[in-house]
Formats: C-alpha cells, structure tokens, sequence
C-alpha cells in the first residue's frame, strides 16, 4: 500500500497516520501475483520514515519495514553446492520469527531510448562512443534488473534468481548517472530506488550487513562459499555507497524523495560496522549466523576494501575507532610498495599491481582527487596502478596474440577457465573491457585507445548490455556473460571523467567528511592533468 502511493500523488506520511497501516497485529499478508516469505516481528517505537512514535507499532507493510531481522538463523545442513538450488522454503524461521506471505510489486519496465544495435563507430566522436556505451551497458540495470526487487542480477548467464548486494550498489549509481543524462526519468528512477531499499529492509540481514548474495524474490541469503552464508561488510559497503549516492541526488521536498531519504538512513543506520571489527586491530569480512567467524578473513590492504574502512568510521550508530583502520587496513603484506615497474613508481600494493577493480570499486563515490592520508596520495596511486597495467600489456612477458597499448585492461572477468581475478602477476591472456574503460578517469589517453579498439571488434565484443565481460584475442574466446561487478563501473567512472557527477554526490555526505577527518585524510587542489 505504501508502495503504490509512493508512485502516487497520496502523502505517504499521511497514509502512515491512518488507522489502515496501523494494524492490531505485526505482520499482515498482502494479496498479490508475486509471493515471497519474510520473518517478521513486533517492532516498538519505530515510525517508517524516521521518526518515532512511541508505544505504537511500527508500520506493517512488509515492502516498508526497515528494521534488523532477528532469529534467523541458518540450518547447519545449508550449505548449497550452487546458488541454482536456491533457499529451501519450507526451512523454519528461528526464534522469534514468524513467517508469512507477502505481496511483492515488480517494477516498472521502462526502456532508456532505441536499442543500439551494432557496436559504437570506433571513428565517431569521443562524446558518441561514450554515449552509447554508458547507455547500452546501463541496460543491464535497468532492463535486466531482477523483477521483483529491482537490484542488480549477480550474471546474465546462470542463476536469474541471484541479486549481487555490490553490484546493486553499482547499479545504482549507473542509474543516477542515467537519470542525469536524460536517458532514464526522475520519477521512473525514484519508484526503481523505492522499490529497491523497500525489498533491502525486508531482506535478510547479519547484524545489519547485507550477504554478498540473496534470492531476488525472497530476500534469504544465497551462500557464496559453504562458510560465507552471512553478512559481508565489503559488498555492504558498496550498497551503501550507491544508496547515500541516491540520497544525496534525490534532495527535494516532495513525499517520495523525503521517503527515499529516511528509508536509506534507516539502512546505512543500522549496518553494525563495529561488529564486524570483533574485537580485533581490524575488519573481518564475513560473519554467519551457522559459522560465525570460521571464515576468519581479516581485510588488509592494499586492495579494493579502502572504502569499507572509512565508511565504518563514518557510521552514524556503530563506528569503528581510528586505530582498526591504520593497525588493520595497513598491515597487509602488500600494502606499501614505493617500488618503480615499467619506470612507473607505485605508491601501494602488490608488485606490477594487482587487478584493476583495486583502483575502481572504492573510487565509484570516493574521489581520490587531492585525497591523501599518511599513506598515499591516492589519486598518484590510481593513476600509477592504470598504468603499471597498461605498460604490463605492451611488455606482454607472456607473448600473448592481439595484446598492445590498444588491447589492455586485466581485471577480475569470465575466461575460458572460469571467474579469474586477472593482473600482471595472474596472466591468462583475457582482456576485460571494464578494466580499461573503469580506468577513464586515470589514463584518458591511453583508456581512449583502448575504447576505440574494444569499438573496432564489432558484434563479437559488442552486445546487448555493452561490451561483454571478457575476451582473449589469443585464443579467439569471446564471453557470452556480463557481470554487474564489471558492467556498473564502466557506467559509473565514464561519468566521473566526464562529469564528476558520482564523486560529486557522495563526497557531499556530511557523514563520510567527519569519517575522513577522523582517519586522518585530507583533499587537497583537485587533481586535473590526468583528466584534461
């Protein structure tokens, strides 16, 4: 019901006073086509859009309710071999749970303008190919987005059912980026977002953290590993940093955007950061409700968790103290370097630099322009590490067909061998079109060399959601797949060469300021020669 007048002209605050959300009981079932299973339970003191009303109880609209889900603990026996088989429904709900159907609305299908159907001129102007690759690979949010929640589908190839929690953080600043451009409408992008965070307070979380994957239709948790069947606080991060993207874009006064705000507010409130710290001199990644801390994976640096550290010293209710970040985040055996490879100096990380998304996934809101700690200067450190890679390709130790200072780009993709985590020390011949266009920001010159040969390849590299995950001219291999993880990226960071518009917004956030400040980060002149 909220839902619904969310995308009307009805007053959501309104509808909330009213005695029909107001019900006797917790947990009302809906009628609807679509079905899904929550827990639910009394909530005490909680009004949905951010206030309290105390010694009433909380709205019951199970698309709205935002609020930490108790006694949900998993089976022993739920570990699943693959994300195909999927949650067992008839599992009982732990504790205080109890379980009902509810009606889950699908989102509207709106389509961002014609369909491109051939790849981008490599000869057409630079604004032209850039316009019909953010908009082709946006598709994949947009259209492709799973149909009951909105987020992000984990693949295009396998397990339609499976939401990636980063990748829906990806996805939505594409969409901002989208409804910036003109392509994707305000309204259309604000009932999407509704439609998203809604479904995210009904999904199952760990302590406030988000799994790295869930069913898009339940919201259960979908096991990424046997031990990983909990909250993940790296991928959280990511959601987050899209959401308070959204938040800070969608600042108007009317009910829906007024909504919008508070609903995100609940969920970036309610991550338990701190937890995650377990008492240790750093983050632990996972937690499992079955397992606990058995996967035991400290987070240190240097890689893609940076933005992890500061958003859990940013946190609103559960921070975490300074000394996690500069004990913890520094203490990874390849955090310093300060080594030269191919004549380029490298500030952090592992030798010749590790895989692009390093230099990408914490930098979609974070703007490493001027931005430095004791550490680094960061813009110096992702400039370096786009370059350190290119210069791996044109060496091409490996002797591998088809790689020049066009053809590069080596990142976590698809290959003929499975999901690699593809870099310089991890070489399989497999070029990753994300690595390279992610990269914009960095290396204009060099990234524009590299779109206009990825535009060259035609139809074999070019589909229906953008340039496919992954291809190795050696070996003539083109992937059938995308991937949000690699297609959210290119979205996000051609826009920040271009605009700056996601750096823009999430550097806004009054939260992250006081977070850098306590981590001892400072942003200086913005950088610009890269960029010019």
């Amino acid at each position: 019901m909220l839902l619904n007048s969310l995308r009307t002209d009805t007053d959501p605050i309104a509808l909330l006073e009213s005695n029909a959300l107001r019900p006797p009981h917790a947990c009302v079932p809906l009628a609807g086509d679509r079905r899904s299973q929550f827990s639910c339970r009394q909530a005490q003191n909680t009004d949905l859009l951010g206030g309290t009303s105390k010694g009433q109880t909380s709205v019951s609209t199970p698309q709205c309710r935002l609020r930490y889900t108790r006694g949900r603990a998993l089976q022993a026996d739920r570990n699943w071999q693959s994300p195909d088989q999927g949650p067992n429904p008839s599992r009982p709900g732990g504790g205080d749970a109890h379980v009902i159907p509810v009606a889950i609305e699908t989102p509207h299908r709106i389509f961002i303008g014609r369909k491109h159907d051939g790849a981008p001129r490599p000869d057409a102007s630079l604004d032209e190919i850039f316009d019909t690759v953010q908009r082709q690979t946006l598709r994949y949010f947009w259209e492709f987005g799973h149909p009951t929640s909105g987020l992000a589908r984990e693949r295009s190839n396998a397990t339609p059912h499976v939401v990636t929690t980063g990748g829906s953080g990806f996805g939505i600043m594409a969409v901002l980026a989208g409804v910036e451009r003109g392509w994707i409408g305000r309204q259309a992008a604000l009932d999407r977002l509704i439609t998203m965070v809604c479904f995210l307070g009904e999904a199952e979380r760990h302590h406030g953290a988000f799994p790295h994957w869930m069913d898009g239709d339940s919201g259960q948790t979908i096991p990424f590993s046997r031990l990983d069947d909990g909250g993940d606080i790296v991928e959280t991060a990511y959601l987050m940093v899209g959401l308070l993207s959204a938040r800070q874009y969608f600042r108007g006064s009317d009910a829906k955007e007024r909504a919008l705000r508070n609903l995100i507010d609940t969920l970036w409130s309610e991550v338990e950061w701190d937890w995650y710290n377990h008492g240790s001199d750093t983050l632990l990644w996972h937690w499992s409700p079955v397992h606990e801390w058995a996967m035991d994976l400290p987070i240190h640096g240097w890689n893609e968790c940076l933005i992890t550290f500061i958003l859990a010293a940013s946190a609103p209710r559960h921070p975490i103290e300074p000394s996690v970040y500069h004990h913890g985040w520094t203490a990874g055996r390849s955090f310093a370097n300060g080594r030269c490879f191919d004549g380029i100096p490298l500030p952090l990380g592992p030798d010749h630099g590790g895989p692009l998304f390093f230099s990408h996934y914490s930098f979609l809101g974070l703007d490493p322009r001027g931005l430095r700690d004791r550490y680094a200067d960061y813009w110096h450190q992702n400039v370096a590490y786009a370059r350190v890679n290119q210069a791996h390709c044109i060496r091409n130790p490996e002797k591998f067909d088809g790689y020049s200072a066009e053809c590069w780009g080596l990142t976590a993709s698809d290959s003929i061998e499975g999901y690699v985590a593809h870099a310089p020390d991890c070489d399989h011949g497999v070029i990753t079109p994300s690595g390279a266009l992610s990269s914009f920001p960095y290396a204009p010159v060099e990234c524009q060399r590299a779109l206009r040969h990825f535009a060259s390849r035609g139809n074999r590299l070019w589909g229906e959601y953008g340039f496919r995950d992954a291809f190795s001219p050696a070996m003539d291999w083109y992937a059938d797949s995308y991937l949000a993880i690699d297609q959210g990226p290119i979205v996000a960071m051609i826009e920040n060469y271009r605009s700056g518009l996601l750096w823009r917004l999430f550097m806004s956030c009054p939260e992250l300021r006081v977070g850098l400040a306590k981590l001892g980060f400072s942003q200086r002149a913005k950088a610009t020669t890269a960029m010019s």
